[in-house]
């Protein structure tokens, strides 16, 4: 509706019990998603650095138990 013309933010954010940095946000996103802007990230490139994130923290992880299983073998062959 924002987009389109139809109603301002406010009335939107007012017709929904809305924020108005809720429905501010969501029409940026769009926009972003549609190629409109390019002062952010589009719905697949957050998408994508959420699953990265995930992945570069489990790895993380596995480095650390390798370190300290490492760590435990060479003690152990002392």
């Amino acid at each position: 509706m924002c987009q389109r013309g139809d109603r301002t933010l406010r009335q939107v954010s007012q017709d929904f019990d809305l924020t108005e940095t809720a429905v501010r946000d969501w029409v940026k996103q769009a926009d972003l998603d549609a190629g409109t802007r390019t002062d952010g990230l589009t719905s697949s490139e957050r998408d994508e650095l959420a699953q990265l994130r995930r992945e570069n923290r489990r790895l993380r992880e596995d480095v650390d138990i390798l370190k300290r299983a490492t760590a435990f073998f060479a003690k152990e062959t002392r």
